[in-house]
């Protein structure tokens, strides 16, 4: 067991497993008392990188369990990296132990900055040597268990337009509707699940640009229907508001860059609005889609305060700040992370020099919504996610088996989320 997340087991009612039980559990699959009987491999299509694939699905992983949390939410246990399913085709099924490192430090400093996130909740490394074409090999393999807010993506309802399975649409409908958003399905439910999955991705999308993050693979089958941010591979933390940094070495075009992932959601609610028009009218379901451009707008906003600890004024108030914030990153070329740590509160440091002077005009009629009283805010330096200490902390592990950087960074990034609150 290399990894083990109480305060989210806590959540669930699972923070009392002993070490033995949890190994049992998340390493070998033993199922939880009242849970799935065997496990769930799901089936999907998708768009990757806009080109229409129908043979993918769950190839890695499966749902292992579901049940509620604390607040009366639907949670699913799903795996990364435990073996071959039936949608598998040509891969091991296997997970490398980098991988699972890195994905505990996405999402555990996403969680931290405010991004609706699966959270990584078990990383248990398995003995196996993995043979992998671009990484050093044999490396070393694990098995990733997540616990996250459903696992029904946009691919799911294509594939069943694909089919023209119009009862099944109809049904999943209902489904998420139901379990996810606590409504009962009706003649407009395309309409309204369509309006939910539109708020709740462009909330996503608002709050990746406030972290500086790059997904780097928002494929159709990467979103799911609660808009929760999951399926981490290529992603990185941008050094700069850089509109054209890219994660994913095989982006060679930009698609999925920085700046263009508002967009990229956008273009996946679409396939959406497509698979839905089998059930629904044209013009209701153009109407739920039309509200993402401003409610993107507005959670930028409020992301963006919610980091600076001010309390917002308004979507129309906090535009000319938030234009003003992204137009002094870009021309200074200032660290994202520093900026919002410097800035927190409200108040420029005198050093921030004439391209954001705008910035302070506007920040003057802000108040704060926190003090700047954690002792967080008297570190030397912002707590970051950059890709050389990801490298450095997979180094320490890779070369020495010392476990003691990654345990020290999730524990500083936990502490940053506790001073920004």
């Amino acid at each position: 067991m290399r990894f083990r997340n109480d305060r989210a087991a806590a959540e669930v009612g699972l923070d009392g497993l002993g070490d033995a039980e949890w190994i049992a559990h998340f390493g070998r699959f033993e199922p939880l008392s009242g849970g799935l009987r065997q496990p769930l491999a799901l089936r999907y299509h998708g768009h990757q990188f806009r080109v229409y694939n129908p043979e993918i699905g769950d190839g890695r992983g499966f749902l292992f369990a579901q049940m509620t949390d604390a607040h009366g939410r639907l949670m699913d246990l799903g795996t990364k990296g435990s073996g071959q399913t039936p949608w598998s085709r040509f891969g091991d099924g296997r997970l490398t132990l980098k991988g699972g490192v890195r994905e505990i430090l996405a999402t555990e400093m996403l969680e931290a900055l405010g991004v609706e996130t699966s959270r990584t909740f078990s990383l248990i490394e398995t003995g196996e040597e993995l043979q992998r074409g671009d990484e050093p090999s044999p490396t070393r393999s694990a098995v990733l268990v997540r616990l996250n807010h459903g696992h029904i993506r946009i691919g799911t309802f294509q594939r069943l337009a694909h089919f023209q399975d119009t009862e099944n649409i109809a049904k999943l409908t209902g489904y998420v509707l139901r379990h996810y958003y606590g409504e009962e399905p009706g003649d407009d439910a395309a309409q309204r699940l369509l309006g939910h999955v539109a708020a709740r991705t462009a909330r996503m999308a608002g709050r990746f640009m406030a972290a500086g993050f790059v997904h780097g693979v928002l494929n159709s089958d990467n979103i799911n229907v609660t808009g929760e941010s999951f399926d981490y591979g290529p992603w990185r933390f941008a050094p700069s508001w850089a509109p054209g940094f890219t994660a994913a070495y095989f982006d060679q075009n930009g698609l999925y860059a920085f700046a263009r992932q508002p967009e990229a959601i956008y273009w996946d609610l679409m396939q959406l609005a497509s698979s839905l028009r089998l059930i629904a009218e044209e013009a209701p379901l153009i109407e739920a889609m039309e509200t993402f451009p401003e409610i993107f707008q507005a959670e930028v906003a409020e992301a963006m305060l919610w980091r600076l600890g001010l309390v917002p004024r308004g979507t129309e108030q906090d535009r000319p700040l938030i234009g003003a914030i992204e137009a002094a990153l870009v021309a200074s070329r200032t660290s994202i992370d520093r900026f919002f740590f410097d800035g927190f509160g409200g108040t420029l440091p005198a050093d921030y020099g004439e391209q954001f002077e705008e910035v302070r005009a506007q920040l003057a009629q802000y108040a704060p919504r926190k003090p700047r009283d954690h002792p967080y805010w008297f570190d030397p330096e912002p707590c970051a996610m950059l890709i050389d200490e990801v490298e450095a902390i997979w180094s320490a592990i890779a070369q020495g088996d010392d476990w003691g950087p990654l345990n020290a960074k999730v524990a500083a990034i936990r502490r940053m989320g506790e001073a920004i609150g």
